[in-house]
């Protein structure tokens, strides 16, 4: 993008198409950096990317990159920052072409937000938006926005119904957000996956815990996506109470052996552990 993109920025006939561009590339750059672990990195690129969006005058783009704040936001544990950014983008939205699945996606995040901050009457009332955009029929495309799907509204629904305590509800949201990743979707399966575990954990079914979490084990080992790994550590720390029961003993040295494998496969991209669940 330094040596492409950024002379255009300066050239003036290059258009405001060459400023939307760097915005999402440079978004996309937030994204690489915020699954390799680099937090402060991605917080830099969203911050760059969303006045270049807004010079460019494309503001589902700019409310695109705003959601990706909120989501940052909410795992660096800026629950304020997300509620903000969740909403700036709405405000974005609101004054571009209707997008109905970007709108889910910010009322998603907003949603989560919400969920952290104990707030149960609005947080549903967002995750319940979110739900009616994403069926909204017409949906208009953009060649800059990344997809926001079924299975990406039940895998972030999944989390909200956890934060609000409803692990029942968040069960089956979760069994849905597994049911609709393919085999090709490897990280966002294994995320959905993490969190079906939690919630049977957190519910106290180790054995249905325990079904999902040997498919867990089968997850590639060269998936190089830090969020993963960080989520599989906090994933052994919540069944480490249970070990006295034989088969989460037995599980655990399965997982303790195919982490050993993943650190040696990725040990040049995986730095300590640490972090929050997606």
């Amino acid at each position: 993008m330094k040596d492409r993109v950024a002379p255009r920025l300066v050239d003036i006939s290059g258009g405001h198409g060459v400023f939307a561009a760097a915005a999402a590339l440079t978004e996309m750059a937030g994204w690489m950096a915020h699954d390799s672990g680099q937090d402060d990195l991605a917080l830099g690129h969203f911050q760059r990317a969303l006045p270049l969006a807004q010079t460019s005058g494309d503001l589902p783009l700019a409310a695109h990159i705003a959601a990706s704040s909120s989501h940052l936001a909410l795992q660096t544990g800026d629950v304020a920052g997300a509620v903000h950014w969740a909403q700036v983008g709405l405000d974005l939205a609101g004054r571009g072409p209707r997008i109905p699945a970007l709108a889910s996606r910010l009322h998603t995040m907003h949603a989560r937000a919400l969920a952290v901050a104990g707030q149960h009457t609005v947080a549903h009332r967002a995750l319940d938006q979110a739900r009616r955009d994403l069926v909204a029929s017409a949906d208009a495309g953009h060649p800059w926005l990344s997809p926001f799907d079924p299975g990406r509204l039940a895998s972030e629904a999944a989390l909200i119904l956890v934060d609000l305590g409803e692990h029942d509800a968040a069960l089956d949201t979760a069994k849905d957000a597994v049911a609709l990743r393919g085999a090709d979707r490897t990280r966002s399966l294994a995320l959905s996956r993490i969190t079906l575990v939690d919630i049977h954990v957190r519910r106290g079914d180790l054995d249905a815990a325990l079904d999902v979490g040997h498919a867990l084990l089968s997850t590639s080992p060269t998936l190089g996506s830090v969020r993963v790994v960080r989520q599989l550590d906090d994933l052994r720390t919540a069944l480490e109470p249970h070990r006295t029961y034989g088969p989460v003993r037995e599980y655990l040295g399965r997982f303790d052996d195919a982490r050993r494998a993943r650190m040696l496969l990725l040990a040049d991209l995986i730095p300590s552990p640490g972090g929050t669940r997606t």
